[in-house]
């Protein structure tokens, strides 16, 4: 199946570039693990949310540090697809006997390895400072499906913005939009104590929803509409960006 072997091949060459890339990899794992001890000792101790501790906040803060991996690797991921427009990359691809497709699904399939990668470290971490939690197999698993979908939306949804980005920065730069997200959702503090206008924003954006599915998941708690939402705007966010993405590809 040349589709498939065409795709993974592209995708190796990525990893590779990824690999050795020291700043990437310090950047994409080193960020979201200091932003962890940071918000679990340093500020940790001073966010009340109740019915959690100060040593239960570990649990409470992980699935939007997580989350915040993904989103530090979608700008390596705009970078990389950026790079490889403005070096003239695509046109040699275009007149290589290769699938077509193949190329943006590469890029695709190494950012989402290098995501779940980054993001099993900083997990690990994670438990090495004390977290703890009480799901099954199959909660486990969900949540991991929840991860690598996540994962794939934010990687499509990168692509249109690398690919019309006039400049290597104007493409990371891209990433600051999934990080206000962030900070606007239940990644550090319940939405309840957020100003009226900003709490009813920050309750019915996607990444709230992931962060509560994911949470809830992990806590062995009942996932309520969270998963379906949760689900329903992955889907959206990588058909939309997946339909741009392949359009702009066309006449680049």
């Amino acid at each position: 199946m040349t589709f498939v072997t065409d795709t993974f091949t592209l995708a190796g060459r990525l990893i590779k570039h990824n690999l050795r890339s020291l700043d990437t990899i310090i950047t994409v794992i080193l960020m979201p693990i200091m932003m962890l001890l940071l918000m679990v000792f340093l500020f940790g101790g001073s966010i009340d949310i109740a019915g959690v501790s100060h040593a239960e906040y570990v649990n409470y803060v992980l699935p939007g540090i997580l989350l915040m991996t993904i989103a530090t690797g979608s700008a390596y991921t705009a970078l990389r697809i950026n790079t490889d427009k403005l070096s003239g990359m695509f046109d040699r691809f275009k007149s290589l006997p290769i699938s077509k497709s193949a190329v943006l699904n590469g890029q695709a399939v190494a950012s989402v390895i290098f995501m779940m990668t980054s993001t099993l470290i900083v997990l690990l971490v994670g438990f090495l400072i004390g977290f703890r939690s009480q799901a099954n197999f199959a909660e486990w698993g969900l949540a991991i499906l929840i991860l690598i979908g996540f994962a794939l939306a934010i990687t499509w949804l990168a692509v249109p913005f690398a690919l019309a980005a006039k400049s290597v920065d104007g493409a990371s730069a891209f990433s600051y939009l999934v990080l206000v997200l962030l900070f606007i959702s239940s990644a550090f503090v319940p939405v309840t104590g957020m100003p009226k206008v900003i709490q009813v924003f920050a309750e019915n954006q996607p990444v709230t929803h992931v962060i509560q599915a994911l949470r809830q998941l992990l806590t062995a708690q009942p996932i309520g509409n969270h998963g379906w939402i949760a689900l329903a705007w992955i889907i959206a966010i990588t058909l939309v960006s997946y339909i741009a993405g392949t359009r702009i590809y066309r006449h680049v």
